[in-house]
């Protein structure tokens, strides 16, 4: 196998982002076990790539607040998951994230 990553064949349209969520957590901080179905879905991510952002009503492009290689904080509810090529992404609206944190 290459060590290169294959490139991802999705592009994101508008306002949207596509980011890799952040690995459920599997264990409490005092190390207690938790089990898969009781793992809460993270808000944390890497973004991927960014859509070229959205009209306004004065009819000027705005470009999403992130770029790719961020790493956000974003709504509980929001987003779709899709999966491709095996890998896991969620798509976004820009408006449903919060925060960039480093």
């Amino acid at each position: 196998m290459s060590a290169k990553k294959a490139k991802l064949n999705l592009k994101p349209l508008g306002d949207r982002i596509i980011l890799k969520q952040d690995e459920a957590e599997t264990a409490t901080a005092s190390g207690i076990l938790i089990a898969s179905t009781a793992q809460e879905k993270p808000q944390r991510g890497v973004v991927i790539a960014v859509g070229e952002g959205k009209i306004d009503n004065n009819g000027n492009l705005v470009k999403p607040g992130v770029k790719p290689g961020d790493s956000v904080i974003y709504s509980k509810y929001g987003g779709t998951d899709v999966t491709v090529d095996g890998e896991e992404y969620q798509i976004l609206r820009a408006d449903d994230i919060y925060a960039i944190y480093s």
